[in-house]
Parts: C-alpha cells; structure tokens; sequence
C-alpha cells in the first residue's frame, strides 16, 4: 500500500513538473512569436512626431487678383455693331477690380539661416508670405526662388533664427515599398496635423510636367499639405507633399528629396533653375510603335521633331531615331531622357546613341541652356488600329481647321469609334509621313497606304498645331 502511494505521488509529482515546463516553453515561444510579428511595427509614432514638428510651419499668401467691373463689358465690347459704339466706349472705360486672394499650404526649415522650401504653387503670385512657427510665432518671408517644372520653391525668414528647429534632406532613393512613413502639414488649415502610412511606389509619372518621378503614398494628403514634409522613421524628409488624386483614396504623391536637393541649391545659389536643353521633341514608344520601327521590346525615347538649329540636330539626331543612351547612361523609356538632360551640365559634349533604322548609332551632342523653350515633349499615343478620311488642304480646309501650309494631307474626318480615333488622331491633323515616306499630296499618301497592306500596322508621323508626332495604327 506505501510502496503505490509513493508511486502515485511521484507520477502525480513528475506530471506537475513537466506541465510547468512546458507552460515555460509555450510561454516563451509564444512571446518569441508576438515579438517576431511585431518586428519592425511601430508601437506608436509620437516621439517622431514630437522631434519632426517643430520645424514644420504653415504658409499663408495673400496676392492681387484683377476683376473685371462688370461682367458685361467684354460682351458689349465686342458686339458694338449691335447695341452701338455707346455701350462698348461706356464699359471699356470702367476699370477693373483689384482683390486680395489668400491661400494656405505648409512648408519646412532647412537651416538655421532661415530657409524654408515649400512648393511653388503655394507661393506662386504672392504679394506678402506669412511663416507661423509651432509655437505661434508668425513673421514675413521673402521668396528666393521657385521652379514651375518641379514645382519647389525655396523662401527665407530672418526671425527667430536662433532657436529655430530644422528637418534634414534624406537619401530618398533609399526608400523601399512598404517602408514607414509620416505626413506633417496643415490640411484644410488645422495646422500641425501629422498622419502615417507608408511608400505606395516610387517613380509616378502623373502627367504634371515633363520631370515627373514622384514618390507614391497613402499617408493622407489633403489640401493644405502642399510643401510639408514626408518623413522617414530617422525624422529625415524624403519627400515634400505636393499632389492628390481626388477621387482617389489613400493615393499621395511627394516630390523625392533627391530631386529637391539639386533644385533647392540652385534656387539658393542662383534664384531659378539652370536646365539643359538639346531640343528635341519625345513621346513614349508603344508595342504598336516599337513593332513598326522593327523592334522587339518598346524600350528608349522615340524622336518625334527635332528643333531647327539646336544642338540635337547639329549633333545628326534625326527624326525618328530611337535614343537609348544618354552620356552612357540607358534610356529605358521616354521619361528618363528629361531628367538625364536637364541634369547634364550646360556646355558638355555628351555621348549619344541611336537607333536608327533598326542600326546603333553614336553620335556627339553638346547640351545648352534652357532658355524658354519648352521642355522635350511626350506625346501618349494610344493604342489602334484605322478609321479615318484625308484629302489635299484646300482654302476651304485651311479655313476651316485654322492651317497656315498651303499643300498636304489633312485629316477631314474620323469614324466614330474606330481604332483612329482611339489612337488619338483628330480632324484638322496633318500627316506629314505615312511608314516613314512624305507625304505631300493625296497620292503620295494613297501610295503609302497601298504598300502597308491589311493587318499591318501603319506609322503615320502627324502635325497638329506647334506639335509633331508619331501613330501607329493597324488596318482593318
């Protein structure tokens, strides 16, 4: 009877032990786990937020709008032969209003001098700038220098500068998807407001400008947060907050630091921004496009026009080459080539290769200074197939479509719903070349479209307005 209690108690015993055991291990594996699932998940973002804010501030503008006095004038203006030369000399002379606009937007403090960078069009048109500090603390600023292609600006105040706090530039090329993110600006005018999220996608192309390469969030954005900060878990900005789509949620854009960091140290140094320019015209290749240029992959930037006399054509890029390398760096689409020109020092002779004709090419193109003149073109061509009527321009034609040529081809109609009107071609087109042959007349053009045969896609190169470029369609 003693020798079973024992060995009851010890079994009793022996089960408690290892029951503890095991609640030991399944205790620590399971705070390993949550800790495994947890790397890396902020538990809360405020001390962030507590260190980046003070050097957030809020902008308002005012500047000074005209208004026309009444808003008869300009229609009795111009309609003196009906209501007589009275009305038109009575409301030509009544002088037009001026009023004040206000705006908001956000902005950040680079340094202890005082520089503040925000986006250009919050600060576009101002007659007087306000900075309001974190702390309350307002004074004037003074605009040093903007950019419309980029939309930055960089403005200065010279109070407070002794304890002003500042933000400092990020690497944002280091930023991955998924990376954590915060948003600190003035949405809808309550200031200070800091939201989070994380990187969406990097290099957005959303049609604002020819140097698109936006950083992609879901941090919300609104208005008011142009030209505030977007932040990485260092407390660096990586982007400034610049764009939304409306309609959209949780889809931002900010402009990447990097980008900033070289338009910023001209505005600083210069005031405005010095660019490159080789003066060519560029649209995107398609599958449609590249296929009837010969080409496997739509890969490189199409030449769609060439600038008489600019540095292109005096390097030999022709009309219609394939650019596919810039100073020995790949041009993978169109919107590369842009940025890799605007960045190129002016007065340097750089390496470029072609393809021409299905051939490489290389040739030696010496970049000048942007001086008004439009930055290179990109045309979205959609995809197609055929539908349109042509004839030769006749004066009821250049009547009717405002043409100034006196001969060519003309687009004098499209069918409704066919694949050319899907490819973007519109009446009052020139076509200036169908699969790389002139066009001057309606029998060159109907020669043209005779050899391109049913099934085949058809590059026709078109002149619409001061733009030239290319199309492919197939034939039905």
């Amino acid at each position: 009877m003693k020798r079973n209690t024992s060995r009851i108690i010890f079994t009793a015993a022996f089960v408690l032990i290892m029951m503890a055991v095991s609640g030991l291990f399944l205790a620590s594996y399971g705070s390993v786990k949550d800790a495994d699932a947890t790397a890396g998940f902020p538990q809360s973002f405020a001390q962030l937020a507590k260190q980046v804010k003070p050097a957030v501030v809020n902008i308002s503008t005012t500047s000074t709008v005209t208004v026309p006095e009444n808003p008869f004038k300009q229609f009795f203006g111009q309609h003196e032969d009906l209501f007589g030369n009275f009305y038109g000399q009575f409301f030509n002379n009544m002088p037009d209003r001026k009023m004040k606009q206000h705006s908001l937007g956000s902005g950040f403090i680079i340094d202890k001098e005082g520089y503040i960078i925000t986006n250009n069009h919050v600060v576009d048109s101002a007659d007087k700038i306000i900075v309001k500090l974190s702390d309350g603390r307002e004074c004037l600023a003074k605009l040093i220098g903007r950019d419309d292609k980029t939309d930055l600006a960089l403005i200065k105040v010279s109070s407070f500068l002794e304890d002003m706090p500042t933000l400092p530039l990020g690497n944002s090329d280091s930023m991955q998807v998924g990376d954590w993110v915060l948003a600190i600006g003035n949405p809808f005018g309550l200031e200070h407001t800091v939201t989070q999220g994380i990187i969406s996608a990097s290099g957005r192309v959303i049609g604002s400008g020819p140097y698109d390469n936006f950083l992609q969030t879901d941090a919300p954005i609104n208005p008011g947060n142009s030209g505030g900060p977007l932040v990485n878990m260092k407390g660096e900005v990586i982007g400034i907050n610049t764009a939304i789509v409306a309609s959209g949620q949780g889809i931002g854009f900010a402009i990447p630091s990097n980008t900033a960091k070289a338009v910023i140290a001209q505005l600083r140094d210069k005031g405005k921004v010095v660019r490159g320019w080789i003066g060519v015209s560029i649209q995107s290749m398609t599958p449609d496009i590249a296929s009837a240029f010969g080409l496997k992959e739509p890969t490189g930037a199409l030449v769609a026009d060439v600038v008489s006399g600019g540095p292109a054509e005096k390097g030999g890029i022709r009309q219609g080459d394939i650019i596919t390398f810039f100073d020995e760096k790949a041009v993978k689409s169109s919107s590369d080539l842009p940025w890799l020109i605007a960045e190129t020092p002016v007065g340097k002779t750089v390496a470029v290769k072609v393809l021409r004709q299905g051939k490489g090419v290389d040739l030696k193109v010496k970049v000048e200074e942007m001086k008004g003149q439009s930055a290179n073109l990109q045309a979205e061509i959609s995809k197609n197939e055929y539908g349109l009527a042509v004839d030769n321009i006749t004066p009821e034609w250049r009547n009717k479509f405002n043409i100034t040529a006196s001969s060519g081809v003309v687009v004098t109609d499209i069918v409704s719903g066919s694949p050319a009107e899907d490819a973007g071609i519109q009446p009052g087109d020139m076509i200036r070349e169908v699969n790389k042959e002139p066009v001057k007349n309606l029998s060159n053009y109907q020669k043209a479209m005779e050899k391109s045969g049913r099934g085949r896609a058809v590059l026709f190169l078109i002149n619409r307005g001061d733009q030239v470029f290319y199309v492919s369609i197939k034939m039905s």
